[in-house]
């Protein structure tokens, strides 16, 4: 695997917050940064849909449900999140992905997509 910057995105760019409200990140520092604790590689911003959500915990991994004894709030759609990147290429291929935010997406996330499919799910802000 290629060696990647935690703070650049994979525009090459500095490294923007995905989301603080509800916060997001592997390190819950708002930033899909990832780093060698992080093996599901939380890299891709996304904006959530019903329909990724839906997918998402048909797979097993519920991110609607609230669990307030890890103090995760449960996700909406509309909500920002660092989802891992071979899941939302999973989404993908199964025509379930959301929309990113490039700029806020970790360049390690091209260890599993290409810029040009994440760029054609790209939010324009």
């Amino acid at each position: 695997m290629a060696k990647t910057d935690k703070n650049k995105n994979v525009l090459g760019e500095k490294l923007i917050p995905c989301s603080m409200d509800p916060i997001t990140g592997f390190y819950r520092n708002g930033q899909c940064q990832v780093g060698p604790e992080d093996h599901g590689c939380h890299a891709i911003c996304c904006e959530l849909t019903s329909d990724f959500l839906a997918y998402s915990k048909a797979c097993g991994n519920d991110l609607s449900t609230p669990m307030p004894q890890y103090g995760f709030p449960g996700l909406n759609p509309g909500d920002k999140w660092c989802v891992c990147a071979a899941r939302w290429v999973e989404a993908h291929a199964a025509g379930h992905a959301c929309p990113v935010v490039l700029k806020a997406t970790s360049e390690a996330a091209l260890q599993y997509v290409s810029r040009s499919i994440l760029e054609e799910f790209a939010i324009v802000e």
